[in-house]
Formats: structure tokens, C-alpha cells, sequence
């Protein structure tokens, strides 16, 4: 793998701590603004072990204690979640197959 491919490949790469301490690996696939605020979509990086079951992680972006930092949370609205998801499902509907 060339530098730059590895490069783009760590760009991608999101790690999140979840509530039991442990770290979990996530691809960033899109970054959506919706109502004045943005969300990211998430893939989450398998083990060797898991089957790949296509499901999305979405999370609010707000600003963190420093310039430079952000914190993710979870959507609670499930209104705000579906339409987040809809946007990003017109979006990626040529490079994703999605089931309904």
C-alpha cells in the first residue's frame, strides 16, 4: 500500500471510546448538514469474525472544549435520525444498496 493510499485510509478513521472504556474503530463515510447542525455517518470497522450486517452509525458533531476538538452524540430524535438518514440514502443511492 503506498504512503498516500495509507494516508487517506487513516484520514477515514475514527476512533470512539464507548461506555464501557473500549475503543471502537469507524470509517467516516459523510458529513450531513440538517437544520443547522451536522451529523456524521459512520461505518463501523469489523472484526475478521463479524459479518457485515451494512448498518450506519449517525452522530450530532458538537463543538468541544478546544478549537480543534468535536464531540459525537447520539440522536435521540428519531424523527431528526430517519430524515438525517434519508439525506444521506439520496446521496450514496449509486454506491450503497440499501434495503428497505
Amino acid at each position: 500500500m503506498s504512503e498516500e493510499n495509507l494516508n487517506e485510509e487513516l484520514d477515514d478513521l475514527i476512533v470512539l471510546t464507548d461506555e464501557n472504556g473500549e475503543d471502537i474503530n469507524f470509517e467516516f463515510v459523510d458529513l450531513i448538514e440538517y437544520k443547522g447542525k451536522e451529523y456524521v455517518v459512520l461505518l463501523p470497522e469489523l472484526e475478521d469474525d463479524e459479518e457485515d450486517e451494512g448498518e450506519v452509525v449517525i452522530l450530532e458533531v458538537q463543538d468541544g472544549d478546544t478549537e480543534d476538538e468535536e464531540n459525537y452524540v447520539s440522536v435521540e430524535d428519531e424523527k431528526t435520525l430517519a430524515e438525517v438518514f434519508e439525506i444521506f440514502k439520496e446521496k450514496f443511492k449509486d454506491e450503497f444498496e440499501f434495503e428497505d
